[in-house]
């Protein structure tokens, strides 16, 4: 008897019935074994992260709460979900790495090895001694990221001049009624380091220029270069000191190079936030992607009552909420526009996405349901607020259900330093989507690019809600529906796309949202 002869004798008699099966029958047996055991392990994962506990706003002694307890607002609530645990972090085979591995084309990043930044300052743009032909103050008015592109114009401004820059007051009056200044949140001495050799700046009036009447000044919006060298000599030699009342949008988008050079280098080098603002931005991007081993979107949902108010929006709001929404409108002075179409605005894309619209959009997208997504956004409007996102994708953070009571205590009260927590966490997302493109958005659209082109999807919306309306119709499947939204978002990651110049300066592309070219340059080929 041969030795395999006498091992089958030796067996029991289920393996000898197995090695009779024909060898199809063999393979399926097999491939259902392993779909059981590879069960049975996700089960096992499931189970243990439903037993996980998250910081909280509301939580205990130790620091934490369990997952389900309630927070302290209806969004808030919405958008708790599991954070990892300390033990979690860094832990190789954990399920949602395996996503990128799975589908890699929705995080992969836009082509741009052929482009690097080039916004340092030639010895000619260096500045030569201490003199200056007078002070600027200025007013930096609306929310964050919009002082913060105002500031950045200023400093342009302020070189031009040949000026000293006095550091900002910052606006107190506007919607979210924030009290901080610009030492609450930005790292006001790196300002001053990183901006030195192109113009001075001080925190404060010299003593000697404190009882000089200023010259008040509303500057015209998107003005030239020649604008302001024209006050410079007819105004600012004489007054001395010149008080400019508004700062956004006071600079053309198309302008000289050493002045776009000045520009990034205030808005993506010198302002930046307090270090206990980075801090804690970098501790919840620790919790939210596992110390980088999960990748993540964030998502800029600016569906917020202030913004739907001032654009005419209520797509699925209450009669009550529209009545609100117009109601507050009136009643704010410096919005021109009273009389707005709802519809007419949805169907020519100036309104931001519903959460509804989002959920679509993104699953169109090809991101599965279990995608972490950071909620970068205030209290979302609406009597449905946030839950049909929440529908679709279950893994909603903020940074109320990602930090601790203790760590948001110091940023408790202003909405801009919160404002600048969600900045820090989005930059340095792997994927970046916004809902309207307001300043938040334009903002960290060209820091992203700055940055190296990192995935940020535009929503075209106009063509996106015509394409929703027919899906809900029944007019184009669902299959359809994905395909085309595919094909129309193909291009619209934020790769690099010089910036568009158009006639008058208001209608064109954002410098601050796309700075190719003027910060962003293509790489000269190497001569053979």
């Amino acid at each position: 008897m041969s030795i395999s002869a006498r091992r089958r004798s030796s067996m029991p008699s289920w393996p000898k019935r197995l090695i009779r099966w024909p060898m199809r029958r063999r393979r399926l047996f097999g491939a259902f074994v392993a779909f059981v055991f590879t069960s049975f392990l996700v089960m096992m994962v499931s189970f243990r992260d439903s037993t996980t506990i998250l910081p909280s706003s509301r939580a205990g002694s130790n620091g934490f709460v369990e997952v389900g307890t309630s927070t302290s607002t209806a969004f808030e609530e919405a958008t708790t979900s599991r954070v990892p645990q300390e033990k979690d972090i860094n832990v190789e085979n954990d399920a949602a790495r395996r996503v990128l591995i799975q589908d890699p084309e929705i995080w992969r990043q836009p082509l741009s090895e052929n482009y690097h930044k080039c916004i340092n300052r030639s010895s000619k743009e260096t500045r030569k001694g201490n003199a200056t032909d007078g002070y600027i103050l200025f007013h930096a008015n609306g929310g964050l990221n919009q002082m913060k592109l105002g500031i950045s114009d200023m400093v342009a401004i302020a070189k031009v001049m040949n000026a000293t820059l006095v550091l900002p007051s910052l606006d107190h009056t506007s919607y979210w009624n924030d009290s901080s200044d610009f030492k609450d949140i930005f790292d006001w001495e790196n300002f001053i380091e990183v901006l030195k050799d192109d113009i001075n700046i001080v925190e404060a009036l010299p003593p000697e220029y404190e009882s000089v009447n200023s010259l008040d000044k509303d500057p015209v919006s998107w003005s030239k270069l020649s604008y302001y060298k024209d006050m410079h000599q007819k105004q600012l030699k004489n007054a001395k000191v010149i008080k400019l009342r508004q700062a956004n949008s006071r600079l053309a988008n198309n302008v000289a190079g050493s002045s776009q050079r000045l520009r990034c280098r205030a808005m993506y080098e010198a302002l930046r936030f307090r270090k206990e603002i980075e801090q804690l931005g970098k501790k919840l991007i620790e919790r939210l992607s596992y110390n980088s081993a999960t990748p993540y979107v964030a998502l800029h949902l600016r569906y917020e009552k202030d913004m739907l108010a001032f654009t005419g929006c209520s797509h699925n709001l209450s009669e009550h909420e529209h009545k609100e929404l117009t109601k507050m409108r009136y009643e704010t002075r410096h919005w021109k526009d009273k009389v707005i179409d709802a519809t007419v605005q949805r169907l020519h894309g100036n309104c931001p996405m519903t959460p509804r619209e989002v959920a679509l959009f993104l699953e169109a997208l090809g991101y599965p349901s279990d995608t972490r997504i950071y909620i970068v956004a205030g209290e979302i409007y609406g009597r449905d607020g946030i839950r049909s996102l929440k529908e679709k994708y279950p893994n909603l953070y903020t940074k109320l259900s990602l930090a601790t009571e203790e760590e948001l205590k110091p940023f408790k009260n202003s909405q801009n330093q919160l404002a600048a927590i969600d900045y820090v966490v989005a930059l340095r997302s792997d994927v970046f989507v916004y809902s309207y493109d307001g300043n938040m958005a334009k903002a960290l659209q060209g820091h992203r690019m700055f940055e190296g082109f990192r995935k940020t999807i535009s929503p075209d919306r106009q063509n996106l809600v015509k394409l929703i309306d027919k899906l809900d119709s029944g007019t184009i499947s669902t299959e359809k529906f994905s395909s085309m939204v595919k094909s129309l978002h193909e291009k619209r990651i934020g790769g690099p796309n010089p910036r568009r110049s158009r006639r008058t300066p208001k209608l064109e592309e954002n410098f601050y949202a796309n700075p190719l070219p003027g910060c962003v340059c293509k790489k000269k080929k190497r001569k053979l």
